[in-house]
């Protein structure tokens, strides 16, 4: 654990990527194979499997600690994480331990099966056997929900020096349903095995947003335009036989969308399709928020599948009579598409039309349409664009349309978590009704370092009552709140639920009674409600 405890320390005391990367490479070259596997796995969102609940290690930290329920709740509400605040109130460690990081995951992993008592008599134990790093890790593993830093491409860049091998492979080979259990780390890299996976998804290519004139792209006439639609980011895999539908957050979606696995069937092995789910019926999009009732489900009744159709709206090929494709201009993989699509025909397989433009002016104009078509923009593509890993600059890009926006009160705040538990960065904004404050959306991003500190101070200062770790603040502060959607929503106060709502600035200019009202919003949702 103590590799992994000095990496942990290394990556959250630096924003550089240069000593991130440095970091990684020097644990991934001293530590023992097994150890590196669970890293990887841990850093691509791979976590053991829960074996202990946070009730139990919080009153098992309290019994050590010999502290009450308030002194608990006062410490977890400053420190703003559950595993760090264990961390911190333990009395110190009575020993040392030599256990790498897969040996003390399989020490949790082998609690599964024993008694309460024994797994309490066990972690205990362990504890006094940790550094305060190594238990804040510890408690970690148990708990989940690694924040460091780490993105799926810096580890990429990493493991590649490591291993001499091309960025693009390790991030192939990081994608899937693999198990640090059961896979070994040079296993984990080997083109063979790759080849044997069939489940295996190819990384996603993401654009960058267009900040520019899209003038400065050049000419037009080598740019493809498409609708950038908003679904769910998806890869189809047809493989020996096989069905694999992958979300862009490399989640596996077979069971929340059996008419896409049903379309599979009717497709050729050896093919594999990068595309948007989206609720469709009737030739055209149907707002997200019927997409959204379909999330999360464990089992979807006859209904929900008849009110909520999906369909995969296919604008890339990446695997074509079992070959892959990536490498070729997107002129000749959408060429591929077609052929594919006209040859194997299916309801639910739309190919959507490719936008036609004699200028980026004539552009422009088409893109003001874009809620029209419930879509969030455009994407522009090189035609002669090859299929790239990750998020790279040049070859695609996506020409969003401004956000709506609405004026809010602040009036609820929290304090963040990661190197953000000390601040209240988190907030609730609200609308005027009468003479009445209704709160609408949460935020916690837009704001710059300095004004987050300000923001907190103000809170600090401002505090009317406390219900947990939020905080009533006196209503004075006004924010513009950015977000891309909106929809009726009964669990709201407000009667209205934002998709993806942020701070776009601090409105210090407006005096609180010229925040936006109820009947503002519902304007919106209107014109522009799903």
């Amino acid at each position: 654990m103590k590799h992994f405890a000095e990496l942990i320390t290394k990556l959250d005391q630096s924003n550089k990527t240069g000593d991130k990367v440095d970091a990684l490479v020097d644990f991934f070259e001293k530590s023992a194979d097994e150890e590196k596997t669970w890293a990887v796995a841990i850093f691509s969102h791979r976590r053991p499997k829960r074996q202990i609940s946070t009730k139990q290690l919080r009153e098992w930290c309290q019994e050590l600690a010999q502290i009450p329920d308030w002194l608990f709740d006062e410490s977890y509400h400053a420190v703003g994480d559950l595993a760090e605040t264990i961390a911190l109130l333990l009395p110190l460690p009575t020993s040392e331990n030599d256990k790498n990081l897969s040996q003390w995951i399989c020490f949790l992993q082998e609690l599964e099966k024993l008694p309460e008592q024994a797994k309490k008599e066990k972690i205990q134990a362990a504890w006094f056997q940790l550094d305060r790093t190594e238990r804040f890790i510890f408690n970690k593993l148990i708990t989940g929900g690694f924040r460091i830093g780490v993105s799926q491409s810096l580890m990429s860049q990493a493991l590649a020096k490591v291993l001499q091998l091309d960025k693009s492979n390790i991030a192939h080979a990081l994608m899937g349903n693999w198990d640090p259990r059961q896979v070994s780390f040079s296993a984990l890299f080997d083109a063979q095995e790759l080849k044997l996976d069939s489940s295996k998804p190819y990384p996603f290519f993401l654009a960058h947003p267009l900040e520019t004139d899209p003038q400065e792209l050049g000419d037009i006439s080598d740019w493809q335009a498409e609708w950038k639609w908003d679904g769910i980011r998806g890869q189809l895999i047809r493989r020996n036989g096989e069905t694999f539908l992958w979300s862009r957050g490399e989640e596996l979606v077979n069971d929340k969308f059996p008419e896409l696995l049903e379309l599979a069937e009717s497709l050729p092995n050896g093919t594999v399709i990068d595309g948007e789910i989206m609720a469709f019926r009737d030739g055209e999009p149907l707002p997200f928020s019927l997409l959204q009732t379909r999330i999360g489900r464990k089992n979807l009744s006859k209904k929900q599948l008849q009110e909520a159709p999906v369909s995969l709206l296919a604008y890339d090929l990446l695997e074509f009579e079992g070959n892959d494709i990536r490498h070729l201009p997107i002129q000749q993989r959408r060429s591929h598409l077609e052929r594919l699509h006209q040859a194997f025909p299916h309801e639910r397989l739309q190919l959507p039309h490719l936008i036609q433009a004699a200028s980026w002016e004539e552009l422009r104009q088409i893109r003001s349409l874009s809620r029209e078509h419930l879509a969030e923009g455009l994407m522009l593509k090189r035609k002669d664009s090859s299929y790239e890993a990750g998020r790279k600059r040049g070859g695609w890009w996506k020409w969003k349309i401004e956000p709506l926006t609405i004026d809010g009160v602040m009036i609820y705040a929290q304090k963040g978590h990661g190197r953000r538990a000390d601040l209240y960065s988190d907030y609730t904004f609200a609308v005027w009704e009468g003479d009445n404050l209704v709160p609408f959306a949460k935020a916690y991003s837009g704001l710059t370092d300095a004004e987050m500190r300000e923001v907190d101070a103000f809170v600090k200062k401002n505090t009317r009552e406390r219900f947990g770790p939020v905080r009533t603040v006196k209503a004075e502060l006004v924010f513009e709140i950015a977000f891309e959607g909106i929809q009726d929503s009964p669990r709201h106060k407000s009667g209205i639920a934002l998709r993806f709502p942020r701070i776009l600035r601090w409105r210090k200019d407006k005096p609180k009674e010229e925040a936006n009202t109820l009947d503002d919003l519902k304007a919106l949702l209107k014109t522009y409600g799903g």
